[in-house]
């Protein structure tokens, strides 16, 4: 088994080989003048089961064209077989056609990821459950609700306070399966979305007076939707508000939006890897997925079972 990284996560990759007790491939990942991209794979891969380690997170295109150039490269050095470990699939939230005459770049993404090689696919929270069919090879889904799990209670020590808060209808099923391992209450936030990364809180459902809130989401991108729900439910009577989001996207203003906001924290995940300004946002934290993916990815290598990681 091999560890190769690109550049959009060394860090997250070096976590993973270190889970599995490895060192990461001796390969690089640059560009030309012209910045054209070029892979190169220092050692031998030939007859081996390689892992690709590449979130297509910002600049999305540029990380994009890094995991198929070397998802090319090591099919012509012979890989025996080739997985894209994908943490955070960018274009997911492009996942079917918004009006007339628009892509499903999700899908559009998987063609080529398979184009260029890959034998098979890891990721981690898919933004839409249906993307997983978008893939003609397969693919293993990952949930970050165990490590979530594990730090809610490191950090909530009585779950009866606890109300689990879906921040819209969509992300119910997600919130739902988090508060019953927990044995925690579910409240719902309804809100109007009156454009893209624009959203009006129009009701809380659930009882959230007196209790401590944690919000559930997959992306937090603008941050606008989770910064105006946690000052709903502040004003219907919750004790504390905070949020657990796998993926940080957190662009453009977010990061100040969400250090002004009514949250006592946001807590994402390594799955992109953070900038300066959210290490140094004193009210975000990040936890990490690497021995997660590294227990996927061992698995994955000795054919063993990956969904009972989730039992």
């Amino acid at each position: 088994m091999k560890i190769l990284t690109c550049n959009s996560n060394p860090a997250l990759a070096k976590g993973i080989a270190d889970y599995l007790g490895l060192t990461l491939t001796n390969a690089s990942v640059k560009r030309f003048a012209d910045q054209e991209v070029f892979a190169e794979i220092h050692e031998n891969v030939r007859g081996e089961d390689v892992f690709v380690v590449q979130s297509t997170s910002f600049p999305a295109n540029d990380h994009i064209m890094e995991l198929l150039v070397s998802l090319d490269a090591l099919k012509r050095a012979s890989a025996r077989r080739v997985t894209a470990v994908i943490p955070y699939y960018g274009y997911a939230r492009q996942d079917r056609k918004m009006g007339s005459r628009t892509p499903i770049s999700a899908k559009l993404v998987a063609n080529i990821i398979t184009a260029a090689g890959a034998n098979r696919v890891l990721t981690v929270d898919l933004h839409a459950g249906q993307i997983q069919g978008f893939f003609d090879i397969p693919l293993d889904h990952l949930y970050s609700a165990p490590v979530m799990v594990d730090d809610i209670k490191k950090h909530h020590k009585n779950a009866s306070d606890l109300v689990i808060v879906s921040p819209d209808v969509g992300g119910v099923v997600r919130a739902r399966a988090l508060a019953s391992r927990l044995g925690a209450d579910l409240a719902i936030v309804d809100k109007r979305r009156q454009r893209a990364g624009h959203s009006e809180v129009m009701n809380i459902i659930g009882e959230i007076e007196g209790r401590d809130c944690i919000m559930l989401d997959d992306i937090v991108d603008s941050a606008g939707t989770l910064c105006n729900a946690a000052e709903a439910l502040k004003k219907n009577g919750a004790t504390t508000v905070s949020a657990y989001v796998t993926h940080g996207v957190l662009s453009g203003k977010a990061v100040e939006r969400v250090s002004q906001s009514v949250l006592s924290s946001l807590v994402i995940t390594d799955t992109i890897m953070a900038t300066d300004a959210v290490r140094d946002c004193k009210n975000i934290r990040s936890i990490s997925v690497a021995p997660l993916l590294g227990e996927a990815i061992k698995r994955i290598s000795e054919e063993t079972s990956v969904s009972s990681l989730f039992d």
